[in-house]
């Protein structure tokens, strides 16, 4: 039975660090499922207050993925023709030109988003490149979090 839940582990931290990158995986949370999984094991190797820390962080990094970018946008002057342009641009770039799509698609759908609401190319440029820092930020963090998992996974499954 260790085997097994050791390999689901390794599957669900996997698929957790895939989900950092793809928006419709959440990466953070599966990362956590994959420590969980350990914890059923006949020896659990984290304490309650460890996977309870980690349930804390991975709900404030899941929560902030979902600020960050609309933050990015508006701290750029982006309006929310610009925020829905972005996640329009984010959505159409994930199925229709990935990878490449997920990163382009939020920059050009706030810029377009911001030119259809009138605005000026300068401004809807300076829109675009908001959506695209929010969006990387908020990428960089949840695979930060998923590696970290990834350490104390690999730490206690091969080296305990």
């Amino acid at each position: 039975m260790d085997l097994f839940l050791t390999i689901a582990g390794i599957i669900l931290l996997v698929v957790g660090i895939v989900g950092c990158v793809l928006p419709i995986i959440p990466g953070p949370i599966i990362g956590y499922f994959s420590l969980l999984v350990l914890q059923f094991k006949s020896n659990p190797p984290f304490t309650l207050r460890f996977m309870v820390i980690f349930a804390l962080v991975t709900i404030c990094v899941t929560i902030l993925d979902y600020i960050i970018p609309v933050y990015g946008t508006k701290k750029f002057g982006g309006t929310k023709k610009g925020i829905w342009g972005a996640t329009i641009g984010l959505i159409l770039g994930l199925f229709f030109f990935p990878p490449v799509g997920i990163i382009i698609g939020p920059f050009l759908g706030a810029f377009l988003g911001e030119l259809i609401g009138g605005k000026d190319t300068k401004f809807a440029f300076k829109s675009g490149l908001g959506s695209f820092l929010g969006f990387i930020s908020g990428v960089f963090m949840k695979l930060a979090l998923c590696f970290v998992m990834g350490y104390y996974f690999v730490l206690n499954v091969f080296f305990s």
